[in-house]
């Protein structure tokens, strides 16, 4: 699951980066809502969390920007501004739900679980990935006969974002931009795929050369 969010606080930004990386998600966030639009409009992403008042475009303008090219994202906005005005609106160009700041991320992680289960109904919770191997979808586990395997940060985003892509070519440019954020290069991404199989006791990732890998 790919979150971009936007919120021009960077004390708060890096919180809810880091709390959301933590419970598995992958973040691409931004400070700018110009900068933000341009992503916005051209890349694939699941969830969009959004302020308001952003220093360049406002959040509102955003979603009124992305409905003029007919791309309505599942938006959950974060804000402090509280007026009936502001949330008519923002429900009226199809947000998914307002948060009022302050919150607290276990209320916003809610949200995005509400928000997943609606647009994911049968989302598998457990997924098959080799005879002993299995992916627990909703704790970010994996699971060796049963028993959850202790993996770096990487390598569980590695194998979260194989497992999701079952059967499917996960190519060295997805790799890149969910896992790494875009700053890294495909011999580093080979060097720390292979580290990660050497940890494994069965080896289900595959490598589909010069293109990426995939656990069929």
């Amino acid at each position: 699951m790919k979150i971009v969010l936007t919120e021009d606080d960077e004390l708060l930004n890096e919180l809810l980066k880091d709390f959301l990386e933590r419970e598995g998600y992958f973040v691409k966030s931004f400070y700018e809502g110009n900068t933000a639009y341009e992503y916005l409009k051209k890349e694939k992403y699941d969830i969009l969390i959004l302020d308001i008042n952003l220093p360049d475009i406002d959040g509102l303008s955003i979603l009124q920007k992305l409905r003029e090219k007919k791309i309505s994202p599942p938006t959950i906005i974060i804000s402090a501004i509280n007026d009936i005005e502001h949330i008519t609106k923002a429900y009226d160009l199809g947000c998914f739900d307002y948060i009022k700041k302050p919150f607290y991320l276990q209320e916003l992680l809610i949200k995005i679980k509400r928000l997943e289960k609606q647009l994911h109904p049968d989302k598998k919770v457990f997924i098959t990935l080799s005879k002993r191997y299995i992916f627990d979808n909703k704790n970010n586990e994996l699971l060796f006969d049963n028993t959850p395997q202790i993996l770096s940060n990487i390598h569980k985003n590695i194998i979260k974002l194989l497992a999701l892509n079952k059967g499917k070519t996960v190519t060295f440019e997805i790799l890149r931009d969910e896992v790494w954020g875009g700053m890294v290069d495909n011999a580093t991404i080979r060097a720390e795929i292979s580290r990660l199989k050497k940890l494994l006791k069965e080896d289900f990732i595959k490598n589909i050369r010069g293109v990426g890998y995939i656990i069929k």
